[in-house]
């Protein structure tokens, strides 16, 4: 399993490259590639030279200014200007979108038996597949989705897991520090052998446990015995002879250890040793009183330590929190201007629709149009829709350049499309209204015409179960020698193409 890469991110806005080769269940074809990421084009958009990028590779690729477009170096068609990309020099190709989105796809991921189409697959199933493999932001593990809910909980060396003491959360690496830091870890007290008293409060306690052993008062002069406080009194009064003796080697050492001499030296009095051993009382009780004081400075220092650590770690916390609210923005931001895209194209073609039955399509460009068709980069083009009225029909046209089918290479082939409409479910099907097809003479002299009435039986003309039906039209609609030589049909590179469905009956 560490071995695998993790599996890409869903993505359904346009800041993605393409999706991977290895979705397509049928054969793969090279105009389905972007001339960028050479992967399968996810919202292509096609330049003014020909070729299709993935949205995201086309930003990427002119993000840093004008670039020259690699795939016209590499294919040997460079010419400037339409071979340089630049911002806003390409278009959402629609009709390379819809063939990608209708491939067969399976599921890249290794055990997964999920199958459908391009467009579900990046709809409902990338990202959200059980077999996907992604990565443990924690401990950086690979794993597959189904298993990251038992990996977080119970395998990351990295998690963090809640004390059960005290309830701030700690990595589970850390558990052995946090033990001895943690305020509410139970202690056992030394003395009296109470169990489960929090670390805050231990010091209270063995202030006040009476079978607390505590080094004797007389330790400052030598007395090495430590000796529970409900006792410290009999010590004192058992072991007076020896504290006085430890408190007089201390004063002969501090007083007469400069004038000492062989001679015999007699003892000082009674009354002087008893002032003495007053003295260092009052100086033993002054150093217990600053020990006590330091020991509580420290204790409070530690407390405020610790109340600093806490703070640290939910200011840490409030941190990522704020990081992950940016996150979610920034994906609401990108959504939004994908919503906008898309609602620009919609305008577009609405703006180009008609509603009698009666459409013109203008393709400008013809030459360079050709020419992609001849090398295969787009062998075909969708009008935009049109309808018979405004709750009608919807349709549009569909041209290959070089021709198809019986008319590769040899003739111009126009087909007619029936699509998916709002008012399908109010309309008579099979579709039955002849369609005439004609290429314009400039000169209005001589127009190429061609006429069919629908095949009811053929499920071109069926109510559409997706976007559009299987096209249907004249794959030898127009000789390309009749353009190749001189002509009125094409003029400033353009030519112009009309489609006029019979309303009879409707």
């Amino acid at each position: 399993m560490a071995a695998q890469e993790p599996s890409p991110p869903s993505s359904l806005e346009g800041n993605k490259p393409g999706f991977p080769k290895k979705i397509l269940a049928n054969n793969l074809e090279d105009k389905h590639l972007c001339n960028s990421c050479q992967k399968i084009l996810r919202r292509p958009l096609q330049a003014q030279c020909g070729h299709r990028f993935c949205s995201f590779c086309f930003n990427k690729i002119v993000s840093c200014g004008p670039q020259k477009c690699s795939a016209c170096i590499k294919e040997d068609l460079f010419e400037e200007p339409t071979s340089i990309l630049k911002q806003g020099g390409a278009f959402p190709d629609n009709a390379a979108r819809r063939e990608v989105e209708a491939l067969a796809a399976v599921c890249p991921n290794e055990g997964c038996t999920w199958t459908g189409t391009v467009k579900e697959f990046e709809a409902s199933h990338e990202g959200n597949c059980d077999f996907m493999i992604i990565l443990c932001p924690s401990c950086k593990e690979l794993m597959r989705a189904n298993e990251q809910e038992r990996h977080n909980e119970r395998e990351c060396p990295e998690r963090t897991l809640n004390c059960k003491y005290c309830k701030e959360p700690f990595l589970l690496k850390n558990i052995k520090a946090h033990d001895e830091i943690c305020p509410k870890y139970p202690m056992i007290c030394e003395g009296c052998a109470k169990k489960k008293i929090p670390r805050e409060k231990y010091v209270d306690h063995i202030k006040f446990c009476s079978k607390f052993k505590a080094p004797c008062r007389f330790h400052v002069v030598g007395c090495d015995t430590s000796v529970e406080k409900e006792k410290i009194h009999d010590h004192e009064r058992q072991c007076s002879y020896e504290h006085l003796n430890l408190l007089l080697d201390l004063e002969l050492k501090m007083t007469c250890a400069p004038t000492l001499t062989t001679s015999f030296t007699p003892l000082p009095s009674a009354m002087g040793l008893s002032r003495r051993c007053q003295e260092l009382e009052l100086k033993v009780s002054t150093f217990e009183n600053i020990v006590c004081v330091l020991n509580r400075e420290m204790e409070r220092s530690c407390t405020t330590m610790e109340a600093y650590n806490r703070q640290h770690r939910l200011d840490q916390d409030k941190i990522e929190i704020l990081n992950n609210k940016v996150r979610q923005l920034e994906r609401t931001v990108s959504l939004r201007d994908l919503s906008i895209v898309e609602m620009e194209g919609k305008m577009r073609e609405m703006s180009a629709a008609t509603y009698d039955g009666i459409f013109v399509w203008k393709i400008s460009d013809f030459t360079k149009k050709r020419q992609d068709a001849v090398a295969g980069r787009a062998p075909a083009m969708f009008s935009p829709a049109f309808y018979t009225s405004k709750y009608g029909y919807k349709m549009c046209l569909r041209i290959y350049l070089n021709g198809d089918g019986t008319g590769r290479g040899t003739h111009l082939s126009l087909f007619f499309v029936v699509m998916r409409g709002h008012s399908d479910a109010l309309l008579k099907w099979p579709f039955n209204q002849k369609v005439t097809l004609m290429l314009l003479d400039q000169n209005n002299r001589e127009h190429i015409i061609d006429a069919f009435r629908p095949d009811i039986s053929s499920s071109s003309f069926q109510r559409p179960v997706s976007d559009m039906n299987i096209a249907s039209g004249c794959p030898l609609f127009c000789p390309l020698s009749k353009l190749d030589s001189k002509n009125s049909y094409i003029r400033d590179d353009t030519i112009f193409i009309k489609a006029i469905v019979d309303l009879t009956g409707l």
